[in-house]
């Protein structure tokens, strides 16, 4: 999961770009994701999935069976060799799905339309798959599965970072009691990339976040970025007329 999302909460503000109907592979992942959840025993809405403890034990064989093992991954099993792709579809909450899913609407409907569909999709599966591999490699004799998009979601704030540095980012600060702060993406997602880097270093082993994965994410999205684009295409969006009782940045 992007986590901790509690700590910040993103919403961008494009300016005069205005979002299209032209990102029809972030609404395809979403709806995936959304429908996967939705069949699948995490929901917690299947009857035939039990209760209780029959419940939990049907979820830990589910998330185990399509989740990333890393003690499992580099064994050699080409099923295991798949994993860090279908994890990528698999949430383990409500929460869980719901975080990441609006974060990938938030950045992802722009960062296709910048990149194309065909270009979106690879880079979207590819980093995805890179990131939970990487978080595997460092955690190679973990037992836990590893589920979730935000390795991939991590990608798309990275490539979004490189593309639209100067796009206005409303943030929630806990520390602030909530107050509905206004900065540029070159600042919130920075930000962000440090508090995963700082949680990364006090993580243990075991049930919980995987801000490794964040953070190899957001390094591969903001590289294929530069890699594919380069420094003089950004976009640089016009500034959007304030709405009402709002002052001009």
């Amino acid at each position: 999961m992007i986590g901790n999302w509690r700590a910040v909460r993103f919403s961008a503000r494009f300016g005069n770009a205005v979002r299209g109907p032209s990102a029809p592979v972030t609404y395809a992942l979403i709806a995936v994701c959304c429908l996967v959840f939705l069949i699948g025993p995490a929901a917690g809405l299947g009857p035939a999935y039990g209760t209780g403890d029959e419940l939990l034990a049907t979820q830990r064989a589910y998330f185990h069976r399509w989740g990333v093992v890393p003690a499992e991954l580099f064994e050699g099993s080409p099923r295991a060799a798949l994993t860090p792709a279908t994890a990528l579809f698999v949430h383990g909450s409500w929460v869980h799905l719901l975080g990441n899913m609006l974060f990938l609407y938030v950045f992802g409907v722009m960062t296709e339309e910048r990149m194309g569909r065909v270009q979106f999709t690879l880079f979207y599966l590819g980093c995805g798959y890179l990131a939970l591999l990487g978080y595997a490699a460092a955690n190679d004799d973990s037992t836990q599965s590893l589920v979730g998009a935000s390795g991939a979601i991590s990608a798309v704030l990275g490539a979004f970072l490189f593309l639209f540095p100067g796009a206005r980012v409303t943030s929630l600060l806990p520390f602030l009691l909530f107050l509905p702060l206004r900065f540029p993406a070159w600042v919130v997602l920075p930000f962000w990339a440090a508090l995963q880097w700082v949680a990364a270093g006090r993580a243990t082993q075991g049930p919980g976040v995987a801000y490794l994965a964040h953070l190899v994410g957001f390094g591969l999205g903001f590289g294929c970025a530069w890699a594919r684009f380069g420094p003089a295409t950004r976009v640089k969006p016009a500034p959007a007329p304030a709405s009402e009782g709002e002052n001009q940045p």
